[in-house]
């Protein structure tokens, strides 16, 4: 009597209360979506949020996955511990044991995503849809149960959650010592906890359970897993809804049992709220081009970003470089994907990251070597290799350039003077101003003076005379200036290969040269490139019959960092378009090969792709990253359309794998979305196509537009540049040619540049000067017009 009591109160819930109507159906109707492949269903997805996050695949299952702490980066983390490794869901109708572990379409939205499993003898959808509430430390999972029958369905839905509290990577190092989870059940939900830390998890329902039971967990020992089953009566031709919250602390049981709470009334508003805010990141540097598919890849690059937010409010709030395996903080991925995050008008997470990223470096090191790698947990597992100090001054200008805030190169400005000293002092035995030690390149070995290194360092020192002015620290901008100039013609000079047509990879000596070859070799051999070990084999007879006493550059991997001196502007345009135009062989139909040697027999070809080991690693691998940097070279010497071709090829892994998102490992291998995506796209298109060029600290923008031919009609509107907003738009028709740009701020100096080619002004009062055969107009003005017939 006492359980036909409890199901028919708990009948009573699921039919009266509103919450269990309250479908995010309704919610996503008018968003944007992109509907998954599927032979990607056994892939990986993400439901993200700045605190929490969700890993498995797109079929509703949640298997092992990751390698940074193996098979553990996937289920659901509130760093710096996970929460679950996942759950499992069935349904029982007639007898009949329904598993939501095969789903037949996966859909992604920006801000939440969905599984839809079908069981056609039943005539039964289920679909289940979750989001992660902002700044906040759960997760909502809704099941939408349709019974497209004409007679009604009951059933029983069982959901059992696995929970694993555990410290993340690096953990042993700040005392987070694993130990058993215990369950208890109260009310309607349980609560899990790691027996000798306050790590909680709890999970429930708005809706009583008929039973919850505690099961045996023998895969996890320090884990448990426990189930919650609940009566349902769907009418036919109806739905009925069914909310599971997921909660979770590091520090406090109460706080658990609150965001518990909070998830269960309100993920509505939440929900809401989190769209509204992702429609306004939308909006931000929106683009509208005659290429949709690129467009909607720019687009979705905003959502990436926002995913890869992650917030420990005992450290800070920072971007992490990818998921699954690097969701934490890193140097060198910031110092790329923050110039395109500024671009895109996510400027708060900016200011955030270079915030956590300068504390943490200088409290560890205390001589401005900014840092390589931490965890979530305090934990910084590589000290900094030698380009992210280099790399993190050039990006505090950048940024200084679109914020304007003086106050923000002040605070910075000291680490950065230490650190150019810590660079050249510490790191340049032979005082030729070249540093010595790993730069982007993680091969072992290749640690000498190289060519990404040295042309970072450049235009470091260019970057920081600009600044030491603008604090008006007048010598220190002349040693600065000089530094640059130096190390300018050195890299010119020093570096280049005219037997390759390329800059080379490293400076070394002979010895170190031939100890790479041989392991240049293995690698060539193993994958199968005989080109490559013809080439290597020649050029290890070159050495060896002419030996040399002194350092001296070497070509012996095509490494993409030999185009770091066109990415930074470094090269003289000569060497730059040949070696341009040399780089072109290093590529597949998704872009540039990491390491040159690895390339396919077919470069350049639309054919072959990467087929990733199954142990983790990058040989062979194509990437957004050195993709990217060609794009930004080739638009450095006035080639958009050579640029837009790398854009192309990088957009055909968008949505390949994971819909609305870029691998990085093209097309669908390693992290399945990554930060630095951005800067591949953002810094071209924002900065060189539309050719914004903020200068917000002397409140002016110059706009010097290089569209690709295939844009003629295109346009980049809400640029927010300091407090103004800059919208372009560029129409051209069998009339003219025609440029609009507006502002939000007409106390702000806008100046046009274009060829010196019969532009005028057509709308707006506009100050004229010719200078190295382009026309400058100089506007004040909320909208002003340029054109030609």
């Amino acid at each position: 009597m006492k359980k036909l009591l409890s199901t028919l109160f708990s009948l009573f819930i699921l039919a009266c209360s509103p919450k269990a109507e309250q479908s995010l159906n309704n919610l996503l109707k008018d968003s944007t979506k992109i509907e998954g492949k599927k032979n990607y269903l056994g892939s990986p997805y993400v439901t993200a949020g700045n605190r929490v996050y969700m890993v498995g695949h797109q079929d509703g299952t949640f298997p092992a996955l990751g390698w940074h702490i193996k098979g553990e980066m996937g289920g659901i983390w509130n760093h710096p511990i996970k929460l679950m490794d996942g759950f499992d869901v069935e349904m029982v109708v007639n007898g009949q044991v329904l598993a939501l572990s095969k789903a037949s379409e996966f859909v992604n939205y920006p801000y939440a995503n969905k599984h839809l499993f079908e069981f056609k003898e039943e005539d039964l959808i289920i679909e289940r849809i979750q989001f992660v509430p902002d700044s906040v430390q759960g997760i909502l999972i809704q099941f939408v149960i349709k019974n497209n029958n004409t007679k009604k369905i009951d059933g029983n839905v069982k959901f059992t959650g696995h929970t694993n509290l555990r410290p993340t990577w690096l953990g042993e190092r700040s005392n987070m010592v694993d130990s058993k989870d215990s369950a208890a059940f109260h009310d309607n939900y349980w609560i899990v906890k790691d027996s000798v830390n306050t790590w909680y998890t709890i999970f429930g329902s708005d809706q009583r359970p008929i039973s919850s039971d505690e099961l045996k967990n023998s895969e996890k020992p320090n884990g448990v897993s426990n189930s919650l089953e609940f009566v349902v009566t769907i009418p036919a031709k109806s739905e009925k809804t069914l909310n599971i919250a997921i909660a979770g602390s590091y520090d406090s049981r109460t706080d658990a049992i609150n965001t518990y709470n909070n998830i269960l009334e309100n993920f509505v508003p939440m929900a809401e709220a989190k769209k509204a805010r992702y429609k306004e990141l939308a909006n931000q540097s929106k683009l509208t081009i005659p290429d949709k598919h690129l467009q909607d890849t720019f687009e979705w690059l905003k959502y990436n970003c926002d995913w890869l937010v992650r917030t420990i409010p005992e450290i800070g709030s920072g971007i992490g470089a990818g998921i699954p395996d690097y969701p934490w903080y890193f140097g060198v991925d910031s110092e790329y994907a923050l110039k395109g995050y500024m671009a895109i008008g996510q400027d708060k997470i900016v200011e955030q990251t270079i915030r956590l990223l300068d504390s943490v470096s200088m409290a560890v090191n205390s001589n401005g070597r900014i840092l390589h790698e931490m965890s979530t947990n305090g934990v910084v597992f590589n000290k900094g290799n030698i380009n992210e100090t280099p790399q993190f001054a050039s990006l505090i200008w950048e940024i200084y350039k679109w914020n304007g805030d003086k106050e923000f190169l002040a605070t910075y400005f000291p680490t950065i003077k230490k650190g150019l000293k810590w660079l050249l002092e510490e790191n340049d035995d032979n005082k030729n101003l070249f540093p010595d030690g790993f730069g982007m390149m993680e091969i072992h070995g290749l640690d000498s003076e190289m060519i990404d290194v040295a042309a970072y360092t450049q235009r470091a020192f260019a970057d920081a005379a600009l600044m030491a002015r603008e604090l008006n620290e007048t010598e220190l901008a002349r040693e600065y200036r000089k530094l640059a100039d130096q190390l300018k013609e050195k890299i010119n000079t020093e570096f280049w290969s005219e037997t390759f047509q390329s800059y080379a990879d490293f400076i070394g000596t002979d010895e170190q040269a031939l100890k790479l070859i041989e392991d240049a070799l293995v690698r060539a051999d193993t994958l199968n490139k005989p080109w490559a070990i013809e080439e290597l084999e020649t050029t290890k007879k070159q050495i060896l019959s002419n030996p040399s006493n002194e350092p001296r550059p070497f070509v012996l991997y095509h490494n993409w960092v030999v185009n770091t001196p066109m990415e930074m502007g470094i090269a003289d345009s000569t060497k730059a378009i040949v070696a341009l135009d040399n780089a072109k062989q290093f590529t597949n139909p998704f872009g540039v090969f990491v390491t040159g040697i690895d390339r396919d027999e077919t470069a350049g070809d639309d054919s072959g792709s990467f087929k990733g080991s199954k142990v983790f690693s990058y040989t062979g691998a194509v990437m957004t990253l050195p993709t990217g940097v060609q794009a930004v070279a080739e638009n450095n010497y006035g080639r958009p359309n050579e640029a837009l071709d790398y854009l192309k090829r990088m957009s055909r892994s968008f949505s390949y794998a994971l819909p609305g998102s870029i691998y990085e490992v093209s097309p669908d291998y390693g992290m399945i979305t990554q930060a630095w995506n951005i800067y591949s796209f953002a810094v071209p298109i924002v900065n060189q196509f539309f050719g914004i060029k903020p200068l917000a600290h002397q409140k002016t923008v110059v706009i010097e537009p290089q569209l690709p031919k295939e844009w003629d009609n295109a346009a980049l509107e809400n640029v927010k540049v300091g407090d103004n907003i800059i919208s372009i738009w560029r129409s051209q028709s069998e009339s003219g040619h025609q440029i609009k740009i507006t502002q939000t701020q007409p106390d702000w100096k806008i100046q046009v540049v274009l060829p010196d080619d019969g532009y005028t002004a057509q709308e707006g009062d506009a100050q004229t000067e010719t200078k190295n055969g382009k026309t400058v107009f100089t506007f004040t003005e909320a909208t002003m017009v340029v054109g030609k017939n």
